[in-house]
């Protein structure tokens, strides 16, 4: 995987919120998803990682992003997390996965994925945490992907022109949409593999790459 992606691990990440707002509307939901590749160079779809999340104190709730979403936040039954320790627990997944992969940190991989990105990085500043295994603004977004390979930017058409089921019930719940947008990577890079294939022989003969630059490319944490 290291070599794939030039050292980082793709982690598709989904996060349901209260609204569009990431630094006043709340984090509630969040899960990760795995991406592994097989001895041919085939990505798929790994273990997903999902934690409920307590509203952080004077976030705003919009009734019609709950409507959407389904989630009752303050639910008796609701068995939620504070915004540090859900990301704690997701984070240490991530790392375990980055350190197996010998990638040097993680890549956020989202449908729309500088909505996801933000929450995360402001759910990060919220609870004071350093160590952050993910890149802070780089991303790889399956819209574009999609766009690109299918002419589709919504998830649930780019998964049906990608031959994904979709069941508009479960639709809303980030693991379910970060499982569908983890399968709808692996496929696009699968059947991209010939375009990524011949990069690699032109760079091959190509001069060797300059240094990275350590504003653009931060360190692994």
């Amino acid at each position: 995987m290291r070599d794939r992606f030039r050292g980082f691990l793709p982690v598709v990440v989904d996060v349901e919120t209260g609204g569009f707002n990431a630094a006043t509307d709340a984090l509630l939901e969040i899960a990760a998803v795995m991406i592994r590749i097989d001895s041919g160079g085939n990505l798929a779809r790994g273990a997903t990682f999902r934690e409920h999340v307590r509203p952080f104190e004077g976030s705003r709730l919009d009734p019609a992003s709950l409507a959407v979403n389904g989630i009752d936040p303050f639910h008796p039954l609701r068995i939620a997390s504070t915004e540090g320790d859900a990301l704690g627990a997701i984070f240490g997944e991530v790392r375990r996965a980055v350190r197996e992969e010998q990638c040097t940190r993680a890549i956020l991989v989202g449908h729309n994925a500088s909505f996801d990105l933000g929450f995360l990085n402001a759910a990060v500043a919220r609870a004071g945490i350093r160590r952050n295994p993910f890149h802070p603004f780089s991303c790889f977004d399956t819209a574009t992907l999609a766009g690109v390979a299918y002419g589709q930017t919504v998830l649930s058409r780019a998964s049906q022109a990608a031959g994904l089921e979709w069941d508009s019930g479960e639709a809303h719940s980030a693991a379910y949409d970060a499982e569908r947008t983890a399968d709808l990577f692996c496929i696009v890079c699968n059947q991209f593999r010939p375009i990524y294939e011949a990069g690699v022989a032109r760079l091959a003969m190509a001069p060797p790459a300059e240094p990275p630059n350590p504003m653009l490319e931060p360190a692994p944490e």
